[in-house]
C-alpha cells in the first residue's frame, strides 16, 4: 500500500510522526512525506525530526505564505503533478491549515482516497478560517479520523455515514508521550520557577490595537503577582511594536523549538493561551489553562480537562488567574484513548482498509 502523508505547519509534524511510526512497523507500506512549505519554521531543523523519529521530507513544495486564496491556490498547482505521478492509495492529510483542504481538492479531484487525521473538530466560527478548512476536508474524506466523541457528533450531524468515521484518540497525545522525558531535562535561561506561560497569536487577539493593548495591561498586572513568560510569535512582537504598545516587565523570549516549549509548558503554574494545541497538551499535564478566545474546536479540554474559555475580557482572565493562585484551579482528568495509541489505531485501520 502506498501512502502519502501532506503536512504543512509544525504542528502537522507533530501529529503524522505517530503515524508513520506506527506503520513503519506494518509490512508491504510505502510512505512519502510531502511538505507543502506553507510555514517556515527555523525551528524545523534536523533534530527535530530525529525527536519525532520521522525522516526529512522526501518532497518540499516551498510554496510559502501569501493571502489564503493564494496559498491555497498554489499548493494545489504544485500538489497535483506530485500525486498524479505518485499515485498513492490514500493520502492521509492533518488538522486544519490550507495545506489540509487544498490536498483535499486536489485529491478528491483526482479520485484518490482522504483520511482526515483530527476529524470533526468545530468552533461553530465561520469567522476563523481554521473552520473552513475543517468542514470542506471532512466532507471530502473517505476516512475520518476522530480525537473524541464530539468530533464524532459534529459529523454525523453534517451528514458524514457512520462507516467513515473511526475515534482513534488524539495524536498529539502521542507526540507529546514520546517527547515528555527529554522535554522535562530541557532548561531555558533567565525563567523563574514559577511563572505564567503565555502565547497569543490569533488575529482576532493580536490584529486589534485596543484588544492587544487591553491583553498586555492584563498581563502586566498579572506579572504584579506572578512573573509571565511570553514566547512571543514574531506576528505578535510585529504587532506590538507597530501600535506603539509595551510589554513592560514581562518575560519576552523568542519562538522556542517544540521540546523546549514543552518543557517551559509541563513547568508552568498556569498557560494562557490562544492555541489550539496548547489546550490538548495542558490538559494531558493537568495544568490550568486560561484560553483568549470565545469559543474552541476542542470543547473536551473544557469539559473533561482543564481548559477554561475566558473570552476577550480582562476581568475574566484577573479572576479566574487569581483562583489559580489561590489554590483554586479547575481540576481536569484525561479525555478517553488519550493515551498514547492513536497512531497504531489508525495504521491498523488503514491496514485492514486496504
Amino acid at each position: 500500500m502506498k501512502i502519502a502523508h501532506i503536512v504543512g505547519a509544525r504542528p502537522n509534524f507533530m501529529k503524522v510522526a505517530p503515524v508513520m511510526n506506527a506503520l513503519a512497523q506494518r509490512e508491504n507500506i510505502s510512505q512519502t512525506l510531502i511538505h507543502t512549505g506553507q510555514h517556515y519554521d527555523i525551528n524545523m531543523s534536523d533534530v527535530f525530526f530525529q525527536q519525532l523519529g520521522i525522516p526529512d521530507p522526501d518532497v518540499n513544495l516551498a510554496v510559502g505564505s501569501g493571502t489564503h486564496a493564494a496559498q491555497t491556490a498554489e499548493i494545489m498547482l504544485r500538489l497535483e503533478p506530485v500525486i498524479t505521478e505518485l499515485r498513492p492509495d490514500i493520502v492521509l492529510v492533518y488538522g486544519d491549515v490550507n495545506s489540509t483542504v487544498a490536498t483535499a481538492l486536489v485529491c478528491a479531484k483526482l479520485g484518490i482516497r482522504i483520511g482526515h487525521v483530527e476529524a470533526g473538530l468545530r468552533s461553530f466560527d465561520r469567522s476563523m478560517p481554521e473552520e473552513i478548512n475543517r468542514l470542506v476536508t471532512d466532507q471530502l474524506a473517505d476516512l475520518l479520523f476522530t480525537p473524541s466523541e464530539d468530533g464524532d457528533a459534529n459529523l454525523r450531524r453534517e451528514g458524514i455515514p457512520g462507516e467513515k468515521i473511526f475515534r482513534v484518540g488524539n495524536v498529539m497525545i502521542d507526540s507529546l508521550l514520546r517527547l515528555l522525558p527529554m522535554a522535562r531535562e530541557t532548561f531555558t535561561g533567565g525563567v523563574p520557577a514559577r511563572y505564567a506561560l503565555v502565547t497569543l497569536h490569533r488575529p482576532a487577539n493580536v490584529d486589534d490595537n485596543l484588544r492587544l493593548k487591553a491583553i498586555l495591561e492584563s498581563l502586566l498586572q498579572i506579572n504584579d503577582d506572578l512573573a509571565v513568560v511570553f514566547p512571543a510569535h514574531p506576528r505578535t512582537r510585529k504587532r506590538i511594536a507597530d501600535f506603539g504598545l509595551s510589554a513592560g516587565r514581562l518575560l519576552l523570549l523568542e519562538p522556542l523549538p517544540y521540546v523546549e516549549f514543552l518543557g517551559l509548558q509541563s513547568r508552568a503554574t498556569v498557560v494562557i493561551t490562544d492555541s489550539g494545541g496548547i489546550q490538548e497538551e495542558t490538559t494531558y499535564l493537568g495544568i490550568p489553562c486560561l484560553t483568549m478566545r470565545e469559543n474552541t474546536e476542542r470543547p473536551i479540554t473544557v469539559s473533561v480537562g482543564t481548559n477554561i474559555l475566558v473570552g476577550s475580557d480582562p476581568k475574566t482572565l484577573r479572576a479566574e488567574f487569581m483562583r489559580v493562585l489561590d489554590g483554586k484551579a479547575k481540576r481536569g482528568s484525561l479525555p478517553p484513548l488519550w493515551d498514547g495509541r492513536a497512531g497504531k489505531r489508525i495504521a491498523g485501520i488503514l491496514c485492514a482498509q486496504h
